[in-house]
């Protein structure tokens, strides 16, 4: 070998040397010195403090989600540190939940929530506390004060929401760190408001023997009188509030008073627009009514022997009449199941098995633009056909709807034959390619206590970051001069 080679061979073994030297330098300030490491300390706090796998990770395009939070030093926001969950990821299993109790500076939000006296929440569902006590104890899933079932259930949202701030500090209760609960309203992000008044309007609108006023009422107008006279409230004029209503008549007799909050809404059919729009509120999923089928048992193409299938209430008012007007249409095509039904006499049961063995689902509106059955449909893996021309979807700044269901216009369902046409010409590949999605989506519709990585309750906690980072753009935008 040439004296040339030889000093090259070695030239290029001193290159591989130092390489490597460099290699377990860099390895180990990334390990020990975060703060100056290529990997955000966020990302590093999350996986050793949290527990949580690198794999479930955002996977959204960018133009489909909102900016998250910022927080700068000169406030109390601070860089975010909770991932988004994924539109397509699968729920973790319990092994990937933190086994310790969550780290605020490490949660996607702090929450303030008030200790409402119980009759604003767990006595109404006929909880009984002893003396002075305030909450339920909610270590044992099992002790769980019961949510009443039927058609109370659908409009629990504020239920699970309250159920997942009061878990949030208890280490032996897996739950993700979406949002943790903090005592000092001077830590929080936002501040929620534990009242269950969609069970308060279902409960207690009507007047009884000698009441001048209902329950629901004086409870509202209570409920306005404590916010009105906190500091929480003066600082931020609401805006940072959370306060859900999402059954349509509730919180009917305060909401001028109370707009300026963020509102989480089954939609906006009965509101005007300076009150609740989607620049500030948020639109919370129905809690399904029919059981979820399992990805496994789901029916497919071939054992889907209903092409499209409805049982509901058919006579409705206003934005309603469609429902009516489809009924004379299609009720005596075959392979179509429309018919009225209730909850009563097993309706929920014949529906779980109508919509498991159907093909498309309608969801058409009623009294107000949105219905429980695109979500009781979703869950069936059953593809939703909406007709509803004022509905606003949950999470569709992450979800593209379309890839799982259909949209017609009231005006083109209405025409002879235009809706059978339309359905029967979907191929048998584009159908399953929807039904896939629908199997893939559906825990984002899931309403569970303890919570689950991407279940409803996870993913309304993101919606409240992306509108609290969308307030905090505008202030800082007005702070300009």
């Amino acid at each position: 070998m040439s004296d040339k080679s030889m000093v090259l061979s070695r030239f290029m073994f001193c290159v591989m040397v130092i390489a490597m030297f460099l290699l377990v330098l860099s390895s180990f300030f990334l390990l020990h010195l975060s703060n100056h490491s290529f990997i955000p300390r966020s990302v590093l706090e999350l996986v050793i403090v949290n527990n949580t796998s690198l794999a479930f990770k955002p996977s959204f395009k960018r133009e489909q989600i909102a900016p998250p939070p910022l927080r700068s030093q000169g406030s109390k926001f601070q860089p975010q540190r909770c991932q988004l969950s994924n539109s397509s990821q699968k729920s973790s299993p319990p092994g990937q939940l933190r086994k310790m109790a969550c780290d605020a500076n490490l949660a996607l939000l702090r929450v303030f929530m008030y200790d409402l006296p119980p009759e604003f929440h767990f006595r109404l569902l006929d909880w009984k506390g002893s003396a002075n006590q305030t909450w339920p104890n909610v270590n044992n899933p099992k002790d769980v004060p019961p949510y009443p079932g039927g058609l109370n259930l659908q409009h629990s949202v504020e239920y699970w929401l309250t159920l997942d701030l009061l878990s949030s500090n208890i280490a032996k209760v897996f739950r993700p760190c979406s949002a943790i609960r903090v005592l000092n309203a001077s830590q929080a992000d936002v501040v929620f408001v534990p009242f269950f008044s969609s069970l308060s309007y279902n409960r207690h609108s009507k007047i009884h023997g000698k009441e001048k006023v209902s329950v629901n009422k004086m409870l509202q107008e209570r409920l306005v009188q404590f916010l009105m006279g906190r500091e929480e409230w003066k600082r931020s004029g609401g805006k940072d509030h959370v306060i859900v209503a999402h059954h349509p008549n509730s919180m009917v007799d305060v909401r001028r008073k109370l707009g300026s909050s963020m509102l989480v809404l089954a939609d906006f059919g009965r509101y005007p627009s300076k009150i609740a729009n989607i620049k500030k509120d948020i639109i919370a999923p129905y809690r399904h009514l029919v059981n979820t089928i399992p990805r496994t048992e789901s029916a497919s193409y071939e054992e889907r022997s209903t092409l499209l299938y409805f049982q509901g209430a058919i006579y409705r008012k206003a934005g309603g009449a469609v429902r009516r007007e489809l009924y004379y249409l299609l009720k005596d095509e075959k392979d179509v199941h429309f018919t009225f039904g209730s909850i009563k006499r097993n309706g929920i049961k014949q529906a779980s098995q109508g919509m498991a063995l159907s093909k498309f689902c309608l969801n058409i509106a009623g009294d107000t633009p949105s219905s429980n059955r695109l979500f009781d449909a979703i869950v069936s893996h059953c593809v939703p056909v909406t007709i509803s021309d004022e509905i606003e979807l949950p999470f569709e700044d992450v979800l593209d709807y379309s890839e799982f269901g259909l949209f017609v216009r009231a005006s083109d369902a209405v025409k002879k034959g235009y809706l059978m046409n339309l359905l029967r010409s979907i191929e048998r590949e584009k159908w399953i390619k929807m039904w896939e999605r629908l199997k893939d989506i559906t825990q984002h519709f899931e309403y569970q206590y303890p919570s689950q990585p991407g279940d409803a309750v996870n993913m309304i906690w993101e919606e409240v970051a992306h509108k609290i980072s969308s307030q905090q753009l505008n202030l800082h935008r007005k702070n300009r001069y």
